[in-house]
């Protein structure tokens, strides 16, 4: 007869693939049932899309069948459980499973055009996927998804109102942009500025998202602090340009993640504008404004330099008319290519953190 012991030992050399630990170590494997040569059981994932899921179920099956007994019929039910679970107080945040911030210590780095491009390439890998423009003083969801005179719609839930998200590209959306005057300035000062973005936020009805990316403000003042305690934040990348004036605001952007108050792990940080290759010579990389200085801090400070984004002036001519570069669909295009490497490196950060 199978047993429980020989279902676990068999699984025990099924390794996860970005930790190299096994599933039974990590406590991934629950719910071993057994009925003859009927073996099931749950497959826990930090979330339902998980890019690996498919590689460790086949794992399983296979590791089932050869240390236990090769005409077992192997049942694995893959369920998600994220650590991270919005405060019982944010119920429009109850299904959000993992909120990534984007943030950069100054502005002009392209890190609104990250975040975007970060959003659309997490959606065609099939991930439930929202993305809040938080940039209140420079919005650039409407513009880059091409909405102007967006019309919001309401949302009954047990009896309070909220606002129901746009959608486009597969991603759900919400900007202040949506609700404010595109050629008037916002005098806000930051109490004002955190609590409407955190009403972005918390009294939107975002259902079930695998990720959602939030674009921050530039900069490490009060508003980001605010923000980033408001919501059950799993992650932070930071984006920055190959400058040494720029880079020392990426370190001012770490600390800020790592203050007691927060202590948001930094998932990695993006370097962006990091080279420039002219289309007549697509072999050559000239780096104009400086060459691997991310990837040095990123050395140095421990933490993952999770994409370098190419000098293209296509990229913000895609954003400018509203279909982002990560929706091209040509083959071998190195920046739909470099921000799909992001958005792989993203998901297998997270794991990590919340694996460990």
């Amino acid at each position: 007869m199978i047993t429980k012991t020989q279902i676990e030992m068999a699984l025990s050399h099924v390794d996860d693939p970005d930790l190299g630990q096994s599933l039974v170590q990590l406590g991934m494997i629950e719910n071993i049932a057994i009925d003859g040569k009927k073996v099931s059981f749950d497959l826990v994932l930090t979330t339902a899309a998980c890019p690996m899921k498919k590689k460790m179920s086949d794992d399983c099956v296979a590791a089932i069948h050869e240390y236990v007994d090769r005409e077992a019929e192997v049942t694995v039910n893959l369920t998600a459980r994220p650590r991270q679970q919005a405060a019982d107080e944010n119920i429009a945040l109850k299904e959000v499973h993992n909120i990534i911030v984007v943030a950069s210590g100054k502005g002009g780095v392209g890190k609104s055009t990250v975040a975007v491009n970060l959003a659309i390439s997490l959606a065609r890998t099939g991930a439930k996927v929202a993305l809040v423009d938080a940039d209140i003083y420079g919005p650039s969801i409407p513009i880059m998804f091409d909405i102007t005179q967006q019309d919001i719609y309401s949302y009954e839930h047990e009896g309070k109102t909220y606002m129901q998200p746009v959608e486009k590209y597969g991603v759900k959306l919400m900007s202040v942009g949506f609700f404010v005057d595109p050629t008037k300035a916002l005098a806000w000062r930051g109490p004002m500025a955190s609590g409407a973005l955190k009403q972005l936020l918390t009294e939107t009805w975002w259902g079930e998202v695998d990720y959602m990316v939030v674009d921050m403000p530039p900069g490490t003042g009060d508003i980001q602090l605010t923000l980033a305690q408001s919501i059950p934040v799993a992650g932070a990348i930071i984006v920055s340009t190959p400058q040494q004036v720029a880079l020392a605001d990426v370190v001012r952007g770490v600390e800020l993640f790592r203050n007691p108050s927060l202590n948001i792990p930094v998932l990695g940080f993006v370097e962006n504008m990091a080279y420039f290759t002219p289309a007549e010579l697509p072999n050559n990389r000239y780096y104009i404004f400086g060459n691997g200085g991310c990837r040095k801090l990123a050395e140095e400070m421990q933490i993952p330099l999770l994409a370098e984004i190419p000098l293209v002036q296509s990229i913000a001519e895609s954003g400018d008319a509203g279909k982002p570069a990560a929706l091209w669909s040509t083959d071998k295009r190195p920046e739909r290519d470099a921000f799909d490497a992001l958005a792989a490196n993203t998901i297998k950060e997270l794991c990590k953190n919340q694996k460990n």
